[in-house]
């Protein structure tokens, strides 16, 4: 096995809301491999975490089980930082010859991937590999496209409510129910505790805020034909963005400081004391876990509209493909089974934290980590997916939804005149795309 850049450019963290290529590159031309070698080595790039030596750890088993089983193959494992991981991808998809034979992707970025023609079509594998029957359904979603599938789910994320135990114990309160209990308990606190953000809220959230336009019937696009168009303009969308945005105000979270917060800032302010509710995901459990509420809180599902009802949840996550370039097509698929089969995911679970995407594994993982339990719950009620349209990494990297939450927290525009701005941004991505 040959290991290069271990320890690449500077790490960043990689956020599970799914990933977004933002980087322009020209439009791919037929990039198939000719042939099929049995031999050789494969190269493989994968993303690099905060804290990566126990992923690499996980996937060195892995890979020396492969090397086992295949003789004559031999593997080459590169981890490329996230922030640069659109560039080279891209491209990869225009360069064969310098393209490697598998990559860790964004299960956002499967359309637009497929779209370039950089991913390699496995459904025939995938249908007929025993484990794959387990997939979670929203799981097998992130790969499949016009339903031909591109890859194999390598874990999934999604978020809950984190909420702190030793100020809901002070006040005398519960968590919340529903969304409206939700939103007045935010602003109970505040009134309360002015030093805390009720629920720590941001307008750069987009995966924070979609549980909210979900819960109350709304959709980002409707699909007919394969073609999108937005509804994020829709009556019921329109009212989960007025809930959203409603937690936005000098009575829980000022739009001053957090009309301009993403995710990452919302869990920070949790974990610092500074806010008494966040929307987090499973994957912001150890930041929790290392900050000043550390045995203060708990986690419960998102509520939904109605009460003990749970809010539909982004299901977030990454995915390993074959390129449609490898001339290891054969070894290639058959790596792709090793780094996402059920005992590197119960592996990877251990080592990382990330959520398997077998049933029968999160199941396990559950059983074995409490912590779990809130955000399995959270995928057996039902998450979502972002539209399959190459034009959603248009829509997510100029920043529609952001800018269409800030414009109503800032007072700039009403919901309904945000919204229509924002689906004719959203339509013009959806037709670019094709």
């Amino acid at each position: 096995m040959k290991l290069s850049a271990r320890i690449a450019t500077p790490v960043v963290a990689l956020v599970l809301a799914g990933l977004t290529a933002t980087a322009c590159a020209p439009q791919t031309s037929d990039t198939a491999a000719e042939g099929d070698e049995k031999t050789g080595t494969l190269r493989v790039w994968l993303f690099q975490e905060v804290g990566n030596k126990p992923k690499e750890q996980v996937v060195d088993a892995a890979v020396a089980e492969f090397e086992k089983s295949h003789e004559g193959a031999e593997v080459e494992v590169e981890y490329i930082p996230v922030d640069t991981r659109a560039q080279r991808i891209k491209a990869a998809f225009n360069d064969p010859r310098s393209a490697p034979d598998l990559i860790e992707y964004g299960n956002t970025d499967t359309a637009g991937y497929v779209k370039d023609g950089g991913l390699a079509d496995v459904s025939a594998e995938f249908a007929a590999w025993d484990e794959a029957k387990d997939t979670d359904p929203t799981a097998r979603q992130s790969v499949t496209v016009d339903g031909k599938v591109y890859g194999a789910p390598l874990f999934v994320g999604v978020r809950a409510l984190y909420y702190r135990t030793d100020v809901f114990d002070e006040l005398g309160i519960g968590a919340p129910k529903s969304q409206a209990e939700l939103i007045s308990t935010a602003k109970k606190i505040h009134k309360k505790k002015p030093d805390l953000y009720g629920l720590a809220v941001g307008g750069a959230y987009t995966y924070g805020a979609m549980p909210f336009i979900w819960a109350h019937g709304g959709e980002l696009a409707d699909e007919k034909g394969g073609a999108y168009t937005s509804a994020i303009n829709g009556d019921k969308a329109r009212k989960g963005i007025e809930a959203y945005t409603s937690l936005f105000g000098d009575d829980n979270c000022p739009a001053a400081k957090c009309a301009s917060m993403g995710g990452n800032a919302t869990v920070t302010a949790f974990a610092s004391g500074k806010a008494a509710m966040a929307i987090g995901g499973d994957f912001s459990h150890a930041a929790v876990e290392a900050g000043t509420v550390k045995g203060k809180y708990a986690v419960v599902p998102l509520p939904g509209v109605a009460e003990d009802s749970i809010a539909p949840a982004f299901a977030g996550g990454n995915n390993i493909g074959v390129l449609k370039s490898s001339s290891h097509r054969t070894l290639a698929v058959d790596l792709m089974k090793s780094l996402t089969g059920k005992r590197t995911q119960a592996k990877m679970f251990d080592a990382m934290g990330f959520l398997p995407t077998y049933t029968d594994v999160r199941a396990a993982a559950a059983k074995k980590e409490p912590f779990v339990e809130p955000f399995v719950e959270t995928l057996g009620a039902g998450a979502k997916f972002v539209p399959a349209s190459p034009g959603w990494g248009q829509i997510d990297a100029s920043l529609v939804l952001p800018t269409m939450f800030q414009e109503v927290v800032s007072g700039r525009k009403d919901v309904a005149k945000a919204a229509d701005d924002a689906a004719k941004k959203m339509d013009a991505a959806f037709s670019d795309a094709g």
